[in-house]
């Protein structure tokens, strides 16, 4: 009898133990519309499978409405636990949850990829795989990628897609089916004037800033026609517009520290004093508002 006791005992730590393991592991909610099956160890009778409502219960015939919304299924099976107890319907229930469908198998992907759209899933899946799904990012696409969940659109967080490999895979989250994952678009500076190839560069470095030197490289340099000492940055402020002295040869002799850029600012590097004409802020911005956007 005492070794019947015992092998009872291990059989349910072993089985509290299973359970607890899987409920850490199980990220998947469950939300209005999914399909669950429930189960109660050793009492077949009340198995059974319900729909949750659009209040997020699920109808259980033996127990009434039970809250099962944003939860986990392990969550969920602790909670119909608590509730055969609570009701003084069982003393020590085991109860196994499995989602058998979810009401909503698609992801959305909106903005800055090749191919924004709906795709099918039916399992949780890693931001890079969705993203591949959509054929990946679009060269103007900014790296801070927003994630909303499925049935709570106050619940959302960033990732931010690193161009560092490991980086990337090791920091990547999970989506799940109903989510909505959204790719904005990068933030441009604009390097016009006597340069290689004035026009805006999007701010997609890994850091997701550039400086002074850095847009200026992209835009190949500054010609030998140039008159690079008196080249200005020109910000637009809520104040107005703000025009500021960039001492560039300083700043590549490392006299002068360079300075970072914000989204939308100009950098005009003048003519030479022979094809110079007069600009002003103003101008050099509504001249930004044309440029090409390069994007390799």
């Amino acid at each position: 009898m005492k070794k019947l006791t015992l092998i009872f005992a291990l059989s349910f730590f072993v089985f509290s133990v299973t359970q607890s393991s899987l409920a850490q592991k199980e990220t998947l909610l469950i939300g209005p519309g999914d399909t669950l099956h429930i189960q109660v160890y050793d009492t077949p009778e009340m198995e059974q499978r319900a729909r949750v409502t659009d209040s997020g219960d699920i109808p259980l015939s033996f127990l009434g409405n039970v809250k099962v919304s944003n939860m986990t299924p392990g969550q969920a099976a602790k909670e119909i636990e608590r509730s055969l107890i609570a009701s003084a319907i069982m003393l020590h229930p085991q109860v196994t949850v499995r989602v058998d469908l979810y009401a909503t198998q698609n992801v959305a992907v909106m903005g800055q990829v090749i191919k924004p759209g709906l795709y099918e899933t039916d399992t949780r899946r890693k931001v890079i795989e969705v993203l591949a799904l959509a054929g990946g990012l679009t060269d103007a696409a900014d790296r801070h990628i927003t994630i909303e969940r499925h049935g709570d659109p106050d619940k959302k967080f960033d990732y931010y897609y690193s161009n560092t490999a490991g980086t990337a895979l090791d920091d990547d989250p999970m989506v799940y089916p109903g989510d909505t994952v959204i790719v904005p678009k990068v933030a441009v500076v604009y390097v016009l004037g006597d340069v290689l190839k004035p026009g805006g560069y999007p701010v997609n470095t890994n850091n997701s800033q550039m400086t002074v030197l850095q847009a200026i490289s992209l835009a190949g340099s500054a010609n030998h026609t140039a008159a690079v000492s008196k080249s200005k940055l020109v910000r637009k402020t809520p104040g107005g517009v703000e025009e500021i002295d960039l001492p560039v040869n300083a700043m590549q002799k490392g006299q002068k520290a360079d300075i970072a850029l914000k989204p939308d600012d100009v950098i005009y590097v003048p003519f030479s004093f022979m094809r110079n004409v007069v600009v002003n802020g103003q101008s050099i911005l509504a001249s930004a508002t044309s440029a090409v956007v390069y994007t390799h």
